[in-house]
């Protein structure tokens, strides 16, 4: 036969009655950090008293009391790729630094999911927003959903410059025009490329400057050329072996990220193409194992830690001071030359 007895939640009374001062004094003790008002033996009895109970002061309460949940949220479009998971660490680590917690959200590129998410933010209480992308905002619904975040005043910071609030910017149009040119000194002048995600217009920023710098250098634009697909390393290899298997296949092949370039290897590979004597394949993001896949991918890189860190000092700086002017910060990207690319072959 058991017995079963029932566990007493430890209350701020009890801390206060072993404390032997009143629940005001407790709660002055846990809600300053400089009450010069209260003797330093009483606040240390206070602090005895809660250790001795291991008294959990309820976070919804003291929420509600000081008007800071101490929570920040964060959307992502995909944490299957690593250059967002790199946006989720800095944030998250500059945020606990700071004494925050960071509420996650990933839409795995689903725009219905995306809704949802944002309908859920709508019904939580947290101090402030970090969107890492600015098409998960592409539905009527998720623009309505932040439009009355805004009306609660809820500072927001994004990862591009699309909705007129707090941003941090770094966009791929002018780093793309250098790829490009790069690729010109090279000899090459059939370069695909492979583009999309899923249909979203995540890398408009690389497509356009891609086009206007064939047109600039009079070389015609070849839809054959342009594949769109998904966001997996699979989407990847399927796009590159439909551009390999062109009856005149590209010389030099741009995937609008470092994932997708993975899959871009092992297709060629597969086709018993050398990279880069046989192709030349230039990625986006600089993710961590770009550095240390055989060849060593050529890549343009964001960086996407410093700016994960830099959008929580943002936002973090709009928490503190809701008046502050619209705060925007721009970072060039940069191309990094590795062993993925070099001069075209003479004959395919």
């Amino acid at each position: 036969m058991s017995i079963q007895t029932k566990k007493h939640n430890v209350t701020m009374v009890d801390v206060a009655r072993q404390a032997g001062v009143s629940q005001t004094t407790v709660s002055l003790v846990l809600n300053s950090n400089d009450t010069p008002s209260i003797p330093d033996e009483t606040r240390q009895r206070v602090l005895e008293a809660i250790d001795n109970l291991a008294y959990e002061p309820d976070a919804r309460a003291r929420a509600l009391r000081s008007g800071s949940t101490k929570t920040i949220a964060s959307v992502i479009p995909d944490l299957r790729n690593p250059h967002f998971c790199e946006y989720a660490t800095a944030i998250e680590e500059a945020a606990r630094a700071s004494g925050y917690h960071l509420l996650l959200f990933s839409t795995t590129l689903d725009d219905e999911y995306a809704v949802d998410i944002f309908k859920d933010l709508a019904r939580r209480r947290f101090d402030g927003l970090i969107l890492v992308s600015a098409f998960i905002l592409e539905s009527k619904e998720a623009q309505a959903t932040l439009a009355q975040i805004n009306k609660r005043r809820l500072p927001v910071v994004e990862l591009s410059q699309n909705y007129g609030v707090d941003a941090v910017d770094a966009d791929y149009r002018e780093a793309t025009r250098e790829v490009m040119s790069y690729l010109f000194t090279l000899k090459h002048h059939r370069i695909g490329i492979i583009y999309g995600v899923g249909g979203h217009e995540l890398a408009e920023d690389r497509l356009q400057p891609y086009r206007a710098s064939l047109e600039a250098a009079e070389i015609p634009y070849d839809t054959d050329l342009v594949q769109e697909c998904g966001p997996t390393i699979e989407d990847g290899y399927r796009a590159t072996k439909k551009l390999l298997e062109l009856k005149v296949r590209p010389t030099a092949i741009i995937t609008i990220n470092d994932l997708l370039a993975m899959g871009a290897l092992r297709a060629a590979a597969d086709l018993k193409l050398h990279v880069p004597n046989d192709l030349s394949l230039v990625g986006y993001d600089n993710i961590p194992m770009a550095d240390y896949l055989v060849p060593r991918l050529t890549t343009v890189t964001k960086d996407a830690y410093k700016l994960g860190i830099q959008a929580f000092q943002m936002l973090l700086a709009r928490m503190q001071n809701p008046d502050l002017p619209r705060q925007l910060i721009q970072y060039p990207p940069r191309l990094i030359i590795r062993e993925s690319t070099g001069p075209a072959p003479e004959k395919l």
